[in-house]
């Protein structure tokens, strides 16, 4: 029997790297958020029409599709260090883009750059936190990073609040806190080591250890068993449900003003009270995961969505029903979306596909979600009923993809990866 040479090293504190690398969720929802308040008030000083502001919205969401697919496979086949380094690079040059540009053309650099790079980020970061973690708290640890991601909502939104009639000083600065925690998150994964679960896979592979995670490496693996149902499940859950999620937080505002009558001011209220409370059922949340209660919370989250959209179709849109729908939302959000989907990604596929297949899974919600968005506000000026219609349909198609797939449980990867792959089995083998 083979021995490897020992790659492991004494590491950080799994809560440490849950941080450090968590704060890619953090990084593209503030990314995002920025870049939709700040581009607002660039808009008179830079002379940016309003076709232009959704170019740079596009190629945002396109970068982050684009980034995600090819981010999470290079963090298989390289390691998750180089690339998730590289990445926070690539985020403070897009905001000095972005703080300097005198015009459209920079700003679309700042937005491709940021693109990339964030999706890139999110996949890798993800695989890192999920290998730092031992089955008492990789579920917490991985749906920390939601948190993470609601913080990155809320700093940028009360920076506007703050700031928002300073014009392209205020859009600076915007633009510049990202760059900022960029960099200080840059410093801080310096002494994070390279993942000891990759390095053990990888160590395998090349030594042909014939390991259940050294064995499988190719893409066309996701579409074989035992990976192919949570694959395509997980690929049908999460950018389906996606869409309602973005179609909230891209045109929440615009529902509330042209379908309901109400003013920005308090659509932005409404929209931080919402966020506030997926806030708190997010740390709910990660009491939550790593217990047999899991798929119950899930099962409450996924009703409650369901629910969301579909008291606008039966009572129509107005304050009422958009109130509704978005506190049903946030509770939908923090126990059957984002979170439970990285949990998901992460014990449910090998050490050398992990981010290839969560990076896939975010690739394609975000091109589904860029397509909706360009026809999502004819969908509301024929009828807000009919695009809460079609929300629901897709969120239930979604969440019924999810259950199908995880009704029984999850299939543990990390249980599974040191099993040794024999012709008609596996004979269990611990290299440690």
């Amino acid at each position: 029997m083979s021995t490897l040479p020992t790659t492991a090293r004494p590491g950080p504190k799994p809560w440490f790297v849950a941080v450090v690398a968590g704060m890619a969720s953090y990084l593209d929802a503030a990314t995002i958020v920025s870049s939709g308040n700040a581009l607002v008030m660039y808009q008179k000083p830079l002379g940016l029409t309003g076709d232009q502001i959704g170019v740079l919205a596009f190629s945002l969401t396109l970068g982050i599709a684009v980034g995600a697919a090819v981010g999470g496979r290079l963090g298989d086949r390289f390691g998750r260090k180089p690339v998730f380094s590289v990445t926070m690079i690539g985020i403070v040059l897009a905001m000095a883009c972005n703080v300097f540009a005198g015009g459209f053309s920079l700003l679309l650099v700042g937005a491709i750059l940021a693109g990339l790079c964030t999706g890139a980020d999110l996949p890798v970061s993800i695989a890192t936190i999920a290998e730092a973690g031992d089955d008492s708290n990789r579920g917490k640890m991985v749906s920390f990073s939601q948190v993470l991601w609601m913080m990155g909502i809320i700093v940028p939104l009360t920076l506007t609040a703050v700031i928002g009639d300073m014009g392209r000083v205020g859009g600076q600065i915007i633009f510049g806190s990202v760059g900022v925690v960029a960099l200080i998150v840059l410093l801080a994964r310096m002494v994070l080591p390279e993942s000891s679960v990759w390095l053990a896979a990888r160590d395998e592979r090349v030594h042909h250890v014939h390991t259940e995670r050294a064995e499988h490496v190719r893409i066309r693996d996701l579409l074989k068993a035992p990976y192919a149902i949570p694959f395509i499940c997980l690929i049908i859950f999460y950018p389906l449900v996606n869409l309602a999620a973005n179609t909230g937080g891209q045109f929440g505002t615009y529902l509330w003003v042209n379908n309901a009558g109400a003013s920005v001011e308090f659509a932005a209220r409404v929209g931080l009270v919402g966020v506030g409370v997926g806030f708190v059922l997010s740390l709910v949340f990660l009491r939550i995961v790593d217990t047999r209660f899991r798929m119950l919370a899930f099962y409450i989250g996924a009703a409650c969505y369901v629910l969301s959209t579909v008291v606008p179709v039966v009572f129509g849109v107005s304050i009422a029903t958009l109130l509704t729908w978005q506190f049903l939302a946030a509770i939908g959000g923090a126990f059957a979306f984002e979170a439970i989907l990285k949990v998901w990604t992460q014990e449910s596929f090998p050490t050398l596909l992990r981010s290839t297949a969560q990076g896939t899974i975010i690739a394609v919600a975000r091109v589904c979600a860029a397509l909706l968005a360009l026809v999502t506000p004819r969908l509301a000026a024929a009828g807000p009923r009919g695009l809460f219609l079609v929300l629901t349909v897709l969120i239930a198609i979604g969440m019924g993809a999810a259950i199908f797939a995880f009704r029984k449980g999850t299939r543990n990867e990390f249980d599974l990866e040191d099993e040794i792959v024999e012709e008609g089995g596996y004979a269990a083998r611990s290299l440690h």
